[in-house]
């Protein structure tokens, strides 16, 4: 790790934001080839395998071909997010990415906390199967990265390049933030990329089976409908203990 990079005790404030981001594509490039040049492979990426994501990792794969990868797999995942990961393996096969589960099972979660959680407490459910998870898997790394952007809802709106990340004590590095909807599309087919096939079928934001419906829109509402959720907890400060 490079030792001018920030940690979470001596962040003070986002060091890129001065950067001038005229590198074709609204910084992405340059912060991902800052945050791997000074974090190196103590930087884990956090992969929702959603339409941002794949964007990432094809940036990704060109400036650190062997990054550390985690997807947060709650065992509820649509076969079609599963079916797209086999497909970014064989895209690009250096990258190493882990499948990251809970601790419990759906099954063993279902005996100790009452059959269809999401249903009654959503929260608590993100809690036991992302956030945790996540937690274990940042063990040891001194940064993370996300594909965040600014247009995606008003709590994402401040949004910085380089963040202190409460929640998880790290940096949080978010490289779309200038990015639109229309941005990453464009990207996507431009560089033929591999997505998920949902898509195209009105879910412009997918998660797991029971908390994911179709949208009317670009952004979350398709998200935990019927909840005032559309946070599954990683990107907000909070105890996670349950």
């Amino acid at each position: 790790m490079n030792t001018s990079a920030p940690t979470y005790e001596t962040f003070t404030s986002d060091p890129l934001h001065h950067m001038d981001i005229d590198d074709g594509h609204k910084g992405a490039e340059s912060v991902i080839r800052w945050a791997y040049g000074h974090y190196g492979k103590q930087l884990v990426y956090a992969c929702s395998f959603g339409a941002e994501a794949v964007v990432l990792l094809d940036f990704i794969a060109k400036a650190q071909p062997d990054a550390d990868v985690v997807f947060l797999d709650t065992g509820l995942h649509f076969q079609e997010t599963y079916d797209l990961i086999e497909k970014v393996k064989k895209r690009y096969p250096e990258l190493n990415i882990h499948m990251k589960k809970p601790e419990l099972t759906v099954e063993e979660q279902a005996e100790e906390y009452g059959p269809a959680l999401w249903k009654r407490n959503p929260d608590q459910c993100c809690a036991i199967r992302k956030i945790k998870p996540l937690e274990e898997a940042l063990t040891g790394a001194a940064a993370w990265m996300s594909g965040l952007r600014r247009e995606q809802s008003a709590s994402r709106s401040h949004t910085n390049f380089v963040n202190k990340d409460e929640r998880f004590r790290s940096i949080k590095v978010c490289p779309l933030i200038h990015w639109t909807w229309e941005d990453v599309w464009s990207y996507i087919r431009l560089n033929s990329l591999d997505y998920n096939e949902l898509h195209d079928q009105s879910y412009p934001s997918v998660g797991c089976i029971p908390c994911t419906a179709k949208a009317l829109d670009d952004g979350r509402s398709g998200r935990w409908q019927g909840f005032n959720k559309t946070e599954c907890g990683l990107h907000t400060a909070g105890d996670t203990k349950q």
